[in-house]
């Protein structure tokens, strides 16, 4: 079995960038700059031969580059009990298409459909007894981070190893747009 997901990775400026977000709030555990990526279709846990119809499915999409713009920060959870601190992505018509393309390519490969809507973020951190005033100071002070024309080139077939560390994401495949 081997867990899987699609992503669109991010090249070591604008993930350097991206990390200097990565600082200074009691909690939260940090994601590895290495692991920063955008999911387009979280799969699981699948057998090989399905992973080699997934494959399949994605290698035959074709879709146009685009451009995404990273802005703002937010939360999963309340104010209170916030769990996961992430960069939002800008919403888009190219990427809600190549994201429904990925999730229609993976569904008739044999998996079952995403149940949750497509809500574009980078997850930054997962959070633990943060207090919730400093997670609005962190968020006032660092929330106007904002990078446009992020160029969209390919999207990839990452496989995630859990570990006591956290994951850890290997690039299977890359496919490239236009």
């Amino acid at each position: 079995m081997i867990r899987l997901f699609v992503g669109i990775g991010f090249d070591q400026d604008l993930t350097a960038r991206i990390a200097t977000l990565q600082q200074g709030l009691p909690g939260a555990r940090w994601i590895d700059p290495a692991n920063l990526h955008l999911t387009l279709r979280f799969i699981g846990e699948v057998d090989e031969d399905l992973a080699e119809e997934i494959h399949h499915g994605l290698a035959a999409l074709v879709e146009p580059p685009f451009a995404l713009t990273l802005t703002g920060l937010g939360l999963f959870g309340d104010r209170r009990r916030a769990h996961t601190l992430w960069l939002g992505v800008e919403r888009s018509e190219a990427l809600s298409r190549l994201a429904a393309r990925i999730d229609g390519a993976v569904t008739q490969a044999g998996t079952s459909p995403e149940p949750r809507k497509f809500n574009p973020h980078v997850t930054l951190a997962r959070l633990k007894d943060t207090p919730p005033g400093r997670i609005q100071d962190f968020i006032d002070a660092t929330g106007h981070f904002r990078e446009e024309h992020v160029a969209v080139e390919r999207f990839t077939l990452f496989r995630s190893i859990l570990g006591r560390q956290g994951s850890q994401y290997d690039a299977l495949e890359h496919y490239p747009l236009g």
